[in-house]
């Protein structure tokens, strides 16, 4: 495997982990910055007021996303098992050409 090969496998993987994380942090974002407004304007300083609508918003975003999320997961874990004797083969020198990253 060149380094080249290894950097873009890495950056499509951290990529995958990005897309699949982003809908949980946005919503954990707008909820957390929502109660610290509600917070900040009524003098409330709980500690646990943010930590719950967080759990509940981050929990309804999961189930309404997850099925999206488990489907872009397995495609991506498929089209590496299914490119892993690929890469072998270029790795070990065979071939060095047509290499398809997902």
């Amino acid at each position: 495997m060149t380094p080249e090969f290894v950097i873009d496998f890495c950056r499509t993987a951290m990529e995958m982990m990005l897309t699949i994380a982003l809908p949980m942090l946005c919503v954990g974002l707008v909820v957390g910055l929502a109660v610290s407004i509600f917070q900040a304007t009524t003098s409330i300083q709980e500690m646990t007021l943010q930590f719950i609508p967080k759990i509940i918003c981050i929990s309804v975003t999961l189930v309404i996303a997850g099925p999206w999320m488990l489907e872009e997961l397995s495609d991506f874990t498929t089209s590496i098992i299914v490119g892993f004797p690929e890469w072998v083969r270029i790795g070990a020198g065979v071939a060095n050409q047509g290499l398809d990253i997902p």
